[in-house]
């Protein structure tokens, strides 16, 4: 696969430490182009798959990141920190855990499940008059962020080994498992913090077939662990175009389509366009036409 040329998306294993930025950094230079973006950020605590779009692929970005999300979460019982994470100050502590029993702890997290309103932690990249949440409380500014609409789709407990809590989070994009953590130990009466989190998939895509940071520098490792741009959009509706639409699409000009759209989407959801089982554009459909939004002007066969 021509990753410069004809883009693609790799699936990275992050680990601990490096943030989302720090690992497309790495990937910028291993793979020789600035272009490089990634699609939902991870925390530096956090563990687990980021995808990375590389070359025209980078346009991909917007159709990804709205992609549910698949989390393994540890939730620490009986510690309130400010930012709801280990890397916070500790803001209250509680024995009231050892008192939790099955039925108190399967309540809870019940209510959470579902689509809420959820606050954002304080310390996160939420820009409040331009400027990220997360430095304004670090200069110890009053930090007022408005509650923002999620999903948790499933919530599962895992284990329980007082005072920690191993779940299984499948949310909407824009969810922050620490919130959930601090919510979670909100409603106990507990106060709790997020002290580990790996994602384990982003829709369809797992992070079993992801390669490592370091592997990023292995050409045969990143060509096992990418995929098209056609693979990455598989979850939009799509249309197979012939050689004239083609062109058309290309250049920019909407083409005629009164044919249905596989996937059976919502009437307002954009459309990838194939020719040749490869990608040429991301379309909006308008009265019986498809105008194209994203065109990616390669080969086709």
């Amino acid at each position: 696969m021509d990753l410069l040329t004809s883009g693609g998306v790799i699936l990275v294993d992050k680990p601990t430490g490096p943030t989302s930025h720090d690992v497309v950094a790495v990937a910028r230079r291993v793979l020789g182009t600035p272009r490089v973006g990634h699609a939902g950020t991870l925390d530096p605590l956090a563990t687990g798959l980021l995808m990375l779009c590389v070359g025209p692929a980078t346009r991909l970005v917007q159709f990804l990141v709205g992609l549910p999300k698949d989390y393994l979460a540890r939730v620490r019982l009986g510690v309130r920190t400010t930012t709801d994470d280990p890397e916070g100050d500790v803001e209250a502590t509680s024995e009231g855990w050892r008192d939790l029993d099955p039925g108190t702890l399967g309540a809870a997290l019940s209510d959470l499940r579902g689509r809420t309103w959820q606050m954002p932690p304080r310390f996160s990249a939420k820009k409040i008059g331009g400027v990220a949440a997360h430095y304004r409380a670090r200069r110890g500014e009053a930090v007022a962020l408005a509650p923002v609409e999620v999903e948790v789709l499933d919530l599962e407990l895992l284990e329980w080994q007082p005072p920690d809590l191993d779940l299984r989070v499948c949310c909407s994009s824009g969810t922050y498992v620490r919130a959930l953590a601090r919510d979670l130990g909100e409603a106990l009466g507990t106060g709790a913090h997020l002290s580990a989190l790996r994602r384990t998939a982003i829709g369809k895509f797992r992070v079993e077939g992801a390669v490592t940071l370091a592997g990023l520098g292995d050409p045969s490792l990143v060509e096992r662990a990418c995929m098209t741009p056609a693979a990455a959009v598989a979850h939009l509706p799509w249309v197979e175009v012939g050689p004239e639409d083609a062109v058309r699409i290309f250049q920019g000009q909407a083409i005629a389509f009164v044919g249905p759209v596989a996937s059976s989407p919502l009437p307002d959801s954009p459309v990838a366009v194939l020719s040749g089982r490869t990608l040429i554009a991301v379309a909006e459909r308008e009265e019986g036409r498809l105008r194209p939004r994203k065109v990616f002007p390669v080969k086709v066969s």
